[in-house]
């Protein structure tokens, strides 16, 4: 299957790099306004101009561009038939994820969003453990990035463990609470979250880019047991209240890189009889949940100013 990729940033040079290394697909085309090294190329061609991939004959692309051009840019390819894998966020607004999840069905084209820690190993392993959470708490902490700096850390890091959440309680959301600071940015860029839930349920989610210590941790509190997820070390500590006490168990989960089991995943659902969106549509509603978080961490935002040195 010919694939190409769109947006050449630190995501889109990983893409090829699987792309390339996946029998299933064949690197036709990258786009990008610079020109990638040959390294990065994988005996692909460049274009600075993405619609020139149609005349490579792409049957799939990943589009991992800034946030703000996801929605144009996949809904070019969808109405040409193109299945498409959009890096997370979907798009900016729930218009445009409504948008394009619409023109997806339409024009009988995959489509899914890269919410890679769903294809953790450690993770999948987790989720068999894990029955009826009373209690969430997350941890996504990174150094400054410099890049996905048009969206805030809450659309950038947070919205990996909304979705993971939402994949985990089967419960209506009842109220959000945010709270963060713009610090190296003009959006946030460490942020607090709160999650009540109709069952009773709370999770609790931080997020930081602007962090010198780099963790992916989910700890999950259910039925007299407690869970610590390391997506990053790819390890399960299991607790639980046993007859002799505190009981713990360490499970390491052999390593596969979570993107290219996603992009495995990915030509599974274009090559299906039938097309599912589920995972699409579940990438919108923690774009929701995120914008909800936005929208009041930005009414009580308050500006970090840094003093001169």
């Amino acid at each position: 299957m010919k694939a190409g990729v769109i947006g050449m940033g630190k995501l889109g040079k990983v893409h090829a790099r699987i792309y390339d290394e996946l029998d299933a697909f064949e690197l036709v085309g990258v786009a990008d306004p610079h020109q990638p090294s040959q390294e990065h190329l994988h005996g692909s061609v460049w274009t600075r101009d993405c619609r020139e991939l149609l005349n490579l004959g792409v049957e799939a692309v990943t589009v991992a561009t800034p946030t703000v051009s996801h929605h144009e840019v996949a809904k070019f390819f969808l109405d040409h038939g193109v299945h498409c894998l959009i890096e997370k966020p979907i798009a900016v607004t729930m218009d445009e994820a409504e948008d394009l999840l619409n023109t997806a069905s339409r024009k009988n084209a995959f489509l899914m969003v890269g919410m890679v820690e769903r294809f953790n190993k450690a993770y999948a392993e987790a989720r068999k453990m894990i029955t009826a959470p009373m209690f969430i708490e997350s941890h996504r902490l990174g150094p400054f990035p410099n890049r996905s700096l048009d969206i805030s850390v809450v659309l950038d890091l947070m919205i990996h463990d909304l979705d993971i959440i939402l994949d985990l309680v089967d419960d209506e959301v009842a109220s959000v609470e945010g709270v963060g600071i713009k610090a190296l940015t003009d959006k946030a860029d460490i942020a607090n979250a709160r999650i009540h839930f109709k069952g009773g349920c709370i999770a609790n989610i931080t997020a930081s880019r602007i962090s010198e210590e780099q963790m992916r941790r989910t700890r999950v509190f259910f039925n007299h047991n407690y869970i610590s997820l390391d997506f990053a070390g790819h390890t399960i500590k299991a607790f639980r209240n046993g007859e002799n006490g505190i009981e713990k168990r360490v499970i390491s989960i052999e390593k596969e890189e979570p993107l290219k089991r996603e992009i495995l995943h990915f030509h599974a659902g274009i090559t299906a009889k039938r097309r599912d969106y589920t995972l699409a549509k579940n990438a919108a509603m923690a774009l929701d949940l995120a914008l909800k978080i936005d929208e009041d961490l930005a009414n009580r935002q308050t500006q970090l100013r840094i003093p001169p040195q």
